[in-house]
C-alpha cells in the first residue's frame, strides 16, 4: 500500500506545480525577490486570505483566496469600499504560491508586476452556509451580501467587503 500512497503523494506534488507554472514562467526569480512557491508552508484548517496593495503600471488591490493549496488572485481597481453595493471590477490572473502571503517588497521595473508591493490585510475565509464550492471563482464581480458583524476582529470591513466582491457564494469572515 505504501506505494501506492507514494505515487498519489506524486500525482499531488505534480498537479500542485502545474497551477503554478503560468505564475513562475512570468517572472525571473533571479531579479525578483518574489517567492518562487518552493517553500513549504504550514497548513491551516482555514482558508486564508491576503489583500496586497499594488502600486505597479496602475494602482490596485490583489486579493487572494487560499483554494486547493495556492491562492486563487484577482487584481482589484479603485481599491475597497466600505459600501459592499459599491462596484469594483475583479480581474481573475494566475494563481499564487501560498508563500506568497508573506511578500512584501518591491518588483524591479521591468520584471512583470513591477513596483512596490505591501501587505494591506490578511485573515481567514470561508463560505457561508452549505452552499457547494464550485472548482472555479468567477471573473466578474458578483452582487453578494456580507456581514461586517462576522468578521474576525483582526479583519477590517473594507476586506470583508472585498473577498464577497469576487466569492461564488455569500462568505462569512
Amino acid at each position: 500500500m505504501e506505494p501506492a500512497l507514494s505515487a498519489v503523494a506524486e500525482r499531488i506534488i505534480e498537479l500542485m506545480a502545474d497551477t503554478l507554472s503560468t505564475y513562475r514562467a512570468k517572472r525571473d526569480f533571479k531579479k525578483t525577490a518574489e517567492p518562487s512557491g518552493q517553500a513549504k508552508v504550514k497548513a491551516s484548517n482555514r482558508h486564508r486570505f491576503v489583500i496586497q496593495k499594488h502600486d505597479a503600471t496602475r494602482l490596485h488591490y490583489d486579493l487572494r483566496l487560499e483554494l486547493n493549496g495556492v491562492f486563487k488572485s484577482w487584481a482589484v481597481t479603485r481599491g475597497p469600499s466600505l459600501d459592499p453595493g459599491d462596484k469594483r471590477l475583479a480581474v481573475e490572473v494566475e494563481d499564487h504560491p501560498l508563500d506568497y502571503g508573506d511578500f512584501e517588497g518591491t518588483i524591479p521595473k521591468g520584471q512583470y508586476g513591477g513596483g512596490t508591493v505591501m501587505l494591506w490585510d490578511r485573515g481567514y475565509w470561508e463560505p457561508e452556509g452549505k452552499r457547494r464550492r464550485k472548482k472555479r471563482l468567477p471573473r466578474a464581480i458578483l452582487s453578494s451580501r456580507w456581514k461586517a458583524s462576522d468578521c474576525m476582529a483582526a479583519l477590517s470591513s473594507c476586506a470583508c467587503a472585498m473577498i464577497a466582491t469576487v466569492a461564488s457564494a455569500p462568505i462569512g469572515c
